[in-house]
């Protein structure tokens, strides 16, 4: 099986953001895993391409999971936060990501 070719620019914005939480920072601890805010769109070939591209790591598996925004007043008004899609990345025994200063 070939590893599809996915545009490089696209790749560097899958990523949105790490998640840093007590949750986020057991589940690296026990499994290895770090947890990132994706793109609503993207797939998890192009998550595990991104990652290994970013970081230079090879990533065993990921898991994404799409949470929906939670409704909160704003006074008068009902608003709503953004869905969210989740991204669990488990990395080979092994390798680590370095997350600005520390080691996740």
């Amino acid at each position: 099986m070939s590893t599809p070719q996915f545009d490089e620019g696209r790749l560097m914005q899958v990523l949105v953001m790490p998640t840093v939480s007590e949750k986020a920072t057991m589940v690296f601890e026990k499994t290895n895993t770090v947890v990132f805010k994706v793109l609503r769109d993207a797939t998890k070939p192009e998550i595990k391409a991104a990652v290994e591209l970013m970081f230079k790591v090879t990533v065993k598996g990921v898991s994404v999971v799409n949470q929906k925004g939670k409704t909160k007043r704003f006074g008068k008004t009902v608003g709503r936060r953004d869905h969210v899609r989740k991204a669990y990345v488990t990395l080979n025994p092994g390798e680590e990501i370095n997350l600005g200063g520390e080691a996740v």
